[in-house]
């Protein structure tokens, strides 16, 4: 994950504002009704104060936590008064979000790709930039997919120089199509985490099967417990272990990862909520950020099977040092693609050449 400095800078400053007392701490007693639209009002309004990132969005999270209900359904009854328990309970998470407590934890789970994940302070919440990983590894794997149905194609079946080229499907039941018909891909996840690219795959891919590990034993429960929920736990072996040793002797389609890549000289402007309450483990990757992806670059070409390939998640800052780490590797078709903010953040290429 990229430390975030502009939010660091207004998480002091609301620190500071909450040191004069000129921001509430909680919610105040009042004999008017606290409807769902008043308390997500005051509660982003609060957040934004904070400098905690994405206002609007955590407060409805907490909110429909609290009220047992899905965030549209909050629009749905804006009206509607929250009783004295549901309110003591969101004051009480608010505080703690006020206090920098990723609201992902105070609620027990994320958004991600398709899916929700079980997430706890054992584990790194994912981000877009790991949807990004996700969505680059599924195109190739369609991409690929389709090439291979093109080749064993009929030659009636074929458009003719000239002719009528098959009608177009639409993009939704293209890639549908496409992405059922990859096969039986092997992935391989290296720190793994909640489980998310792994799990985010086989979600995609359903002849997939994939191995997670992790150096961590509690995020490695995390992860199981959320492929159990999501019907995957069949299609997914979790490993403990570092780096590529728990997957030696094996060869894989695919090796991904997301590994800790701030830099320690980064490390003081990485925002509170994220540095205090989220594994150390999982985001920190030595003096240049670069110690734990050294390694995978280098070893991806032992654990991948011929024309196997490999995306690896890094810090826009990263992406020359680790082009020319891959490009010295031998890997081909090496290159970093952008994610959601055109921020070069993923590392892709076939490392057996």
């Amino acid at each position: 994950m990229q430390p975030t400095k502009r939010g660091a800078r207004l998480a002091r400053r609301g620190d500071r504002k909450i040191a004069r007392g000129a921001l509430a701490s909680t919610i105040a007693e009042t004999d008017e009704p606290w409807t769902t639209r008043k308390l997500l009002r005051w509660t982003t309004r609060r957040f934004e104060e904070r400098g905690l990132e994405s206002p609007r969005v955590r407060a409805e999270m907490l909110l429909a936590h609290v009220l047992r209900t899905e965030r549209l359904r909050l629009y749905m009854e804006a009206e509607r008064p929250a009783s004295p328990d549901e309110l003591a309970d969101f004051r009480g998470l608010v505080k703690r979000a006020l206090r920098h407590e990723p609201v992902d934890h105070l609620v027990g789970t994320t958004p991600f790709f398709t899916l929700t994940l079980e997430v706890s302070p054992a584990v790194l919440v994912p981000r877009p930039s790991t949807e990004a990983l996700v969505e680059h590894v599924l195109q190739a794997v369609r991409a690929r997919a389709e090439r291979e149905e093109e080749a064993e194609a009929p030659a009636e079946a074929k458009p003719r120089p000239g002719g009528d080229a098959p009608a177009d499907r639409g993009p939704a039941d293209a890639e549908t199509a496409a992405v059922r018909g990859a096969g039986p891909v092997r992935v391989a996840d290296v720190g793994t985490g909640s489980g998310a690219i792994a799990l985010a795959l086989l979600k995609s891919l359903p002849e997939a099967s994939a191995v997670a590990t992790d150096v961590s034993a509690d995020a490695l429960g995390v992860a199981a417990r959320n492929a159990q929920r999501l019907g995957l736990a069949g299609r997914v072996d979790f490993r403990e272990g570092s780096l590529l040793e728990p997957l030696a002797g094996e060869r894989f389609d695919w090796l991904v990862s997301n590994p800790p890549y701030i830099p320690d000289a980064e490390w003081d402007a990485v925002e509170p909520g994220v540095k205090d309450h989220e594994p150390t483990l999982a985001l920190r990757g030595g003096p240049d950020g670069l110690d734990l992806l050294r390694p995978l670059i280098a070893g991806a070409a032992g654990v991948l099977a011929p024309g196997g390939r490999a995306a690896f998640e890094l810090a826009a800052s990263h992406a020359d040092a680790a082009l020319e780490l891959a490009v010295a590797a031998g890997w081909a078709d090496a290159a970093v693609l952008p994610d959601h903010e055109r921020l070069p953040r993923v590392l892709v290429g076939c490392p057996g050449g």
